[in-house]
């Protein structure tokens, strides 16, 4: 008898608890679109902010292989038999320049095929969401 009545009595109180609970609310449409763009935002924003580096890095490291390759130029002589009677110091700086100007290379190779995929993301994002505006860049 004395479960009988403590079952009744828990289930009336959580039935009280939650009759106030049971209404559902939704947020406003106007709460829900800013909600939205902001996300959208937010991932344009890291977009923006990735391309704009690759972009920085990609223009300071042209430079240092144009640096790199003036260099190089230098240590190699304009004679025609430059090579024959190069001196042993001079060959090994050819070779480490000639490895700087490889990795430089093979760096900028990854960083236009990475802008060149960040801009298509952009494209991508913004053909999809056209009502949010693209952060102003400051190229």
């Amino acid at each position: 008898m004395f479960q009988l009545f403590s079952r009744a009595r828990s289930h009336s109180f959580l039935r009280d608890r939650l009759d106030g609970e049971q209404v559902f609310r939704a947020r406003s449409p106007e709460r829900d679109a800013e909600t939205d763009r902001a996300r959208i935002q937010a991932i344009m924003g890291a977009i923006e902010n990735a391309l704009q580096a690759a972009e920085r890095e990609q223009d300071g490291l042209n430079r240092r292989v144009e640096d790199v390759l003036a260099r190089a130029a230098v240590t190699i002589g304009n004679g025609d038999d430059e090579y024959l009677e190069r001196e042993a110091l001079d060959s090994h700086h050819q070779d480490l320049f000639d490895k700087e100007i490889q990795n430089g290379q093979r760096r900028l190779k990854e960083l236009s095929s990475s802008i060149a995929h960040f801009k298509f993301v952009k494209a991508a994002m913004l053909g999809r969401f056209p009502e949010i505006v693209a952060p102003i860049t400051s190229n």
